[in-house]
């Protein structure tokens, strides 16, 4: 399977100072540091423990995108800690969830896929926003991430950004939210905060089962 729904317990953290300034390859070579970490400009960002509600959502999203690609299979699912190095110069990320499409599937690599995802999706947990809506939300409209969620299952609030002409993310107003990168996959924020079943959103996005 190309994802493990236990692999959701962190967040960012700044860099401890624990490990020495390295390059991204020596990064991904090293066997003395946390598998949940993330690197950004030369340094090791630890993880921290998430909230229970994070957690949850992110099951959640997982049972939702699992179904859809299993009736749509059009990409791969993956989550944290596998990570994403959306250009030469950004950091190696590892959001909550990514999706990446059939035609982006040869830039995986063992450890990271290389370049961005199609979609990517962070959930916001207490003391992660500023960087949720600041770094990440510029590292990945810069690096040509093509759709970013950002999921605050705390406050209930749920963003949708899109790239407009110019490369440059937009939050979309729609509600439900329609995704322009996976057809047919509509998003009511309400739903996710009742935790309706997936079965029953997929039945109301028209997606049945073959």
């Amino acid at each position: 399977m190309p994802y493990n729904v236990f692999m959701t317990q962190a967040r960012t953290l700044p860099g401890s100072g624990r490990w020495p300034r390295m390059s991204y390859a020596e990064y991904l070579r090293a066997t003395d540091i946390p598998e949940h970490s993330e690197w950004v400009d030369g340094e090791v960002h630890e993880m921290m423990a998430v909230s229970r509600a994070q957690a949850e959502m992110q099951v959640y999203l997982v049972e939702l995108f699992q179904a859809y690609l299993r009736i749509r299979p059009i990409g791969r699912l993956y989550l944290e800690p596998f990570q994403m190095k959306t250009g030469p110069s950004l950091p190696g990320r590892a959001p909550d969830l990514m999706v990446v499409l059939d035609g982006s599937l040869h830039r995986l690599t063992d450890q990271y896929l290389d370049g961005p995802a199609e979609l990517v999706i962070e959930i916001i947990s207490q003391g992660t926003e500023a960087i949720d809506r600041g770094d990440k939300f510029y590292e990945y409209e810069a690096g040509g991430v093509a759709e970013y969620w950002l999921i605050d299952p705390i406050r209930e609030v749920a963003d949708f950004f899109v790239r407009d002409e110019r490369g440059t993310f937009r939050a979309s107003p729609a509600r439900p939210f329609a995704s322009s990168i996976l057809e047919g996959l509509t998003i009511d924020p309400e739903a996710l905060w009742e935790r309706q079943s997936v079965g029953t959103l997929i039945s109301a996005m028209g997606l049945e089962p073959a």
